[in-house]
């Protein structure tokens, strides 16, 4: 697996606080002001804005022990915002650095949401949109055919929305800024409210949250108040997946910040649900990419020195108990020897790093 040069990889990190400066401006404009709020004896930051008719609007900002955010508040200002430098930025690392461009549908679906608040609101986008940004995180290239997608999944903790007291603007208006075919896909369970959207060419807007219980999904889809109406299948597995996400970019236009899982988390998520799809057609082409990605991200953590990282998180998942453990065993049965190789060597000399043993049952 190549390597990304290294000025290419401290280029994306500069594109990600100009396109971070920015995005900051355009959601805390200098006549309005922090507050900060007590909620369950846990500090969060919110900002007011004058509404012109001597009210406010109070929009939600995150923990006040997160320091990047800490950081804004104390140094609130306007940043000049260089679009044009950023757009030539994301150019150069795309065509001459090797990091990966969304599809121009992706992209303008997740600048959209993300300029109306979704990462604010501590949204994380999933699927392979998220997995098109492991390249710059890593520093590694990653093969077109494992990137290629026609949807965009979103993923929020339920207890997040229900706290946070912000939402987003309506959701199907939001997204038919987009495209003015979005339309609400009908939920199997038959509730009113959808968790899912689709345009005219069959492009798919997805929403999920964690499902604890035994069952992959719950019927019906969960409320969620700061999502603009839509609604989240609950998953199982997914709060694996989207605990400590990480802050990145998307390189579409002059760059989105996005949230994203972990790339460990991701691939050992990968691992566990690839387990679970459907014996059809689209099933066992789903299964096929999720253990592809799966072992593109083993060998890329192996190779960037990361295999302390996917090693705590593998523990994690195996001591959640014997259905864990069984749908670890199902994905790694799946696997190319050569990736299950790697994969063993990965944990091996991970668990050495962190004093941990593992079991490893393939």
């Amino acid at each position: 697996m190549k390597q990304i040069d290294l000025m290419y990889q401290t280029m994306l990190a500069e594109l990600g606080q100009r396109s971070l400066d920015a995005a900051w401006t355009a959601d805390f404009p200098p006549e309005g002001r922090f507050t900060p709020v007590t909620v369950k004896d846990r500090r969060y930051w919110y900002f007011d804005i004058p509404d012109g008719t001597g009210g406010r609007t109070r929009r939600y900002v995150g923990p006040a022990d997160d320091p990047d955010i800490a950081k804004r508040v104390e140094t609130h200002k306007r940043e000049k915002d260089d679009l044009r430098a950023r757009r030539r930025m994301v150019a150069s690392l795309t065509r001459e650095g090797g990091m990966i461009a969304p599809d121009s549908m992706t992209g303008d679906i997740v600048e959209a949401l993300s300029a109306a608040g979704l990462f604010r609101l501590r949204g994380v986008l999933i699927g392979t949109v998220a997995f098109q940004t492991y390249a710059g995180i890593l520093g590694v290239r990653l093969p077109m055919a494992a990137l290629l997608t026609g949807d965009a999944d979103i993923a929020q903790d339920y207890a997040i929305s229900r706290e946070v007291e912000d939402t987003l603007p309506p959701m199907l208006e939001l997204l038919q800024s987009v495209d003015p075919t979005f339309i609400p896909v009908p939920h199997r369970s038959g509730a009113a409210s959808s968790s899912a959207f689709r345009t005219a060419n069959g492009y798919r807007v997805e929403f999920l949250t964690s499902n604890r219980g035994s069952d992959d999904y719950l019927d019906p889809p969960a409320k969620m108040p700061a999502l603009g109406g839509a609604r989240a299948d609950p998953l199982r597995f997914l709060d694996l997946l989207i605990r400590d996400p990480v802050r990145t970019m998307l390189l579409h236009k002059s760059g989105v910040p996005v949230t994203v899982p972990a790339p460990e988390r991701y691939a050992v998520h990968k691992l566990i649900v690839a387990s679970r799809r459907h014996n059809d057609v689209q099933g066992a082409a789903k299964r096929d990419k999720d253990i592809r990605q799966a072992e593109l991200l083993f060998e890329a953590l192996q190779q960037t020195r990361r295999a302390s990282d996917l090693a705590l998180v593998y523990n994690e998942a195996w001591e959640r108990g014997p259905q864990w453990q069984e749908a670890i065993r199902a994905g790694a049965g799946m696997m190319r020897e050569e990736g299950l190789d790697r994969l063993r060597d990965c944990l091996t000399y991970g668990a050495i790093q962190i004093g941990e043993d593992i079991t490893m049952p393939f």
